[in-house]
């Protein structure tokens, strides 16, 4: 028989008890089951051989086996932090700092722990080579799933189901180049049914049935995420945001969450509403990344270390959605992460690559290339065009200040009004609008992928779309990938009004789209937006450019029977303005695009579109969509924008006047009672120490979890009334006193502190660069106040006009 501890959840309580036999491991299992007796047994086993077992365990011991070394270990079910918290930054580096020292100091004892200490090291690319694996085979089958249910949408593939429109022509020998789009394999619903191709029958037939497939697929989404998994809807990226600065979102990174979100993601896509799969796949991969964390310690226990993962998790999202490894990266640097080390920067490029390579071998886009969007021009550009590249960046920056106050606005009255009480009913109402009024537009009735790919292609000779309907010289001999500019025929201008049209669409549907009940993306929407434009501005310019190119802006540039003007490069400028007008992104953003089509000979005006999107954009408001709406959520999210007000510490900390004073405990006046009520009738994640209430001298401070874990520790002797001492040696007491419980090495001795008249200006730039989660304010060595992040959040809302209590999350 041993002394040992055994732990028993109880009534949500944990128990400690001594001087057990294996009696109640018999016991737990005839009540509970084998497993739980061996868990407890092999508990037993760890903690005996840790020191912390026998008969004295309120000794203090200089080893390992002390009381803290078993504090820092989490309860079963208990994680280091609660739920809605933000995490400390600080405290988590100086426990991977001491892990590491453990582990280091360790690795000279013996092979095995040398061997030990290399599987450590290499654990972090581990976890990036599975992240990459994981999140490129994801994206494939999301790509091909959206491909086949959206043309389900319209027809079927009669030689194999499983194959989409293009796939089922791919596979028949009786497709001509000219009708490269029909097939006898291929037939749409209205042919199946009535064996009829044309007519009004036919046509109306088809309506319903697209119309009758659209709602049953955002339907089928939006139940599957209410009762499965709420935290799957929107983009994921605003709450990523706040989850990479600190904040404690439990379940948001699950399985559940993972696998409602892949699932519901296709069916949103392929609802056909105005939403993109890119921003929810760096959610899905984030997903991944936290799922792979809990298989390894080193980033299970420490919060610090698993933000570094999630990080490169995100840089692995946007690598396969837009199959730009690099742009991945930098738009996790720019855009997403708030601690970004150098090493995970080299992690985040691995994990890239590995998505790539696995996006690459599954081939979804069936053109045996990574990017999503290919194109190859043939006429440089010139500088006279900067004038529209500019003009359309102003477009773009207009636009998304447009989008963002109007969609934040919607949302605001969805979160306000009766109407987000039911988000099943709005999903429906906007699915069946959509489509009613995408469908008569062949435009707007194709995937929005699929749109942007023709907008940004190039007109050759064999291309068959409307808008390459040029007349043509019928004397013309020149090579095919030379053709000169033509004038437009009737199909260009006949695209034209089917392009205005859908650029109204496309920005009023997409506002009351972005933010519902589905998972969401904004990317592919944004980039639609700004594609249809460029595409409209580029044959403008084309037909000026052909019908008068004796004016001085073409004459130098543009001569007749010449190839001057690239449309399709306008639409691929527009894009990279609209996105970057909604997003605020710079330099990701433009190596995402270039990444995206192959560009890179027109990185120029890609960064002259991105950069006047910018400015105009934050001239009516700094914020991006992302910002706008963790703000709106009230997520706890510190932002890099400068803090110019002139306020001091003083003016924020807490308590302020006709407010209770601050919860204090003392060095050795305490008594565990105290500290029993103070936990009780508070909710603060931590107390201050001081020498006494008369002096208020600082000490220290101890974390709110630490004072529970030590309050359940039922040592011999310790009674109610046992006086707490944070001090070193404790002072010698009668033999009638009651033994006191020593907490000193729960004790912070060197805790973050600010002096009263620290500008704020200073004390924000310490919370953001640093991650604190609160900040001590004396003068002079006597205690103050405290700042947390909260009320840095609620300063920075009150000197902006904003409600200060409307930012908290809730």
């Amino acid at each position: 028989w041993y002394n040992f501890w055994t732990f028993q959840r109880t009534q949500g309580k944990i128990i400690t008890s001594f001087s057990h036999s294996i009696t109640l491991c018999l016991h737990i299992k005839t009540h509970l089951h084998l497993n739980a007796c061996l868990a407890t047994y092999l508990l037993t086993i760890r903690l005996f051989s840790s020191g912390i077992s026998s008969a004295t365990p309120t000794e203090e011991t200089n080893d390992a086996g002390n009381l803290m070394d078993f504090l820092d270990e989490p309860f079963p079910d208990v994680g280091t932090y609660e739920d809605f918290h933000t995490i400390d930054w600080l405290r988590e580096k100086s426990r991977d700092t001491d892990r590491h020292r453990k582990i280091t100091s360790k690795s000279k004892e013996s092979i095995w722990e040398f061997i030990k200490s290399l599987l450590d090291a290499w654990s972090g690319w581990l976890v990036m080579l599975l992240i990459g694996l994981l999140s490129g085979t994801l994206a494939g089958v999301i790509d091909l799933a959206v491909d086949w249910m959206t043309d389900l949408k319209e027809g079927v593939c009669l030689s194999a189901l499983w194959y989409s429109h293009e796939q089922c022509c791919w596979t028949s020998n009786e497709t001509t180049f000219a009708d490269r789009d029909k097939c006898p394999q291929w037939q749409k619903w209205a042919e199946l049914m009535t064996g009829y191709t044309e007519g009004a029958g036919v046509y109306l037939l088809n309506y319903f049935l697209y119309v009758l497939w659209a709602l049953f697929f955002s339907f089928l989404a939006v139940s599957l995420v209410r009762v499965f998994a709420p935290y799957a809807c929107g983009s994921g990226i605003p709450e990523i945001k706040t989850i990479l600065s600190g904040f404690i979102i439990r379940g948001y990174l699950g399985k559940w969450t993972l696998l409602i979100k892949t699932v519901t993601l296709v069916l949103a896509v392929s609802s056909g509403l105005s939403l993109g799969k890119e921003g929810p796949l760096v959610h899905v991969a984030c997903c991944c990344g936290n799922l792979f964390c809990s298989l390894f310690s080193k980033y299970s226990k420490n919060e610090g270390k698993r933000r570094e993962v999630l990080s490169a998790a995100a840089a692995a999202g946007v690598s396969v959605a837009f199959g730009a490894p690099i742009g991945g990266v930098l738009f996790s640097l720019e855009e997403v992460s708030y601690y970004f080390p150098l090493k995970t920067l080299w992690r985040s490029f691995f994990a890239a690559l590995v998505a790539a390579f696995t996006l690459r071998s599954i081939n979804p886009f069936g053109n045996n290339r990574l990017v999503l969007f290919y194109v190859e021009y043939h006429t440089p550009w010139y500088m006279a065009e900067l004038v529209p590249f500019i003009l359309l960046g102003v477009f773009g920056g207009l636009w998304g200040t447009l989008f963002i106050r109007c969609n934040i606005a919607w949302c605001r009255r969805r979160k306000t009004t009766l109407l987000g009480k039911y988000p099943v009913l709005e999903v429906i109402v906007v699915t069946g609008i959509t489509a009613v009024l995408a469908f008569p537009n062949p435009y707007t009735r194709r995937s929005t992928s699929e749109l942007i790919s023709e907008l940004f292609n190039d007109c050759g000779s064999l291309e068959s779309s409307q808008l390459c309907d040029y007349i043509n010289n019928p004397n013309m001999s020149r090579p095919v990938d030379d053709i000169p500019d033509r004038p437009a025929g009737p199909g260009v201008y006949s695209a034209l009004w089917q392009l205005t049209l859908a650029l109204v669409f496309k920005i009023v549907i997409t506002i009351f789209t972005f933010g519902m009940k589905i998972p969401s993306g904004l990317f592919i929407p944004s980039m639609a937006v700004g594609a249809i434009a460029g595409r409209i501005v580029g044959i403008a310019v084309e037909q000026m450019a052909y019908h008068h190119h004796d004016w001085i802006i073409f004459k130098n540039w543009c001569r007749p029977g010449a190839d001057c003007v690239t449309p399709g490069l306008y639409a691929m400028v527009g894009a990279a303005a609209c996105l970057g007008g909604v997003t605020r992104m710079t330099v990701s953003l433009v190596v995402i695009m270039f990444e995206l089509t192959g560009g890179l000979e027109y990185i120029v005006p890609l960064m002259a579109a991105a950069v006047t999107s910018k400015w105009v954009a934050d001239a009516f408001g700094k914020e991006g969509i992302y910002e706008a709406h963790i703000q709106l959520n009230g997520y706890p999210y510190l932002d890099q924008d400068e803090f110019t007000h002139r306020t001091l510490a003083t003016d924020v900390m807490r308590p302020r006047r006709n407010e209770p004073p601050l919860a204090l405990l003392t060095q050795d006046s305490t008594t565990v009672e105290d500290v029993e009520t103070l936990i009780k009738d508070t909710d603060y994640n931590g107390f201050p120490v001081v020498v006494s209430h008369e002096s208020e001298r600082l000490i220290g401070f101890v974390q709110r979890r630490d004072l529970i874990l030590s309050a359940r520790q039922k040592q011999d002797g310790v009674v109610s009334n046992s006086v707490v001492h944070f001090t070193e040696d404790a002072p010698q007491i009668p033999a009638s006193n009651p033994q006191p419980l020593k907490l000193r090495r729960i004790l912070n001795l060197s805790p973050f502190t600010v002096t009263d008249h620290t500008p704020m200006e200073t004390v924000v730039d310490i919370f953001r660069k640093l991650g604190l989660r609160q900040c001590l304010v004396t003068r002079s060595g006597r205690l103050l106040g405290i700042i947390t992040k909260k009320d840095v959040l609620r300063h920075m809302a009150q000197m902006m006009n904003q409600d200060p209590e409307s930012i908290m999350f809730n």
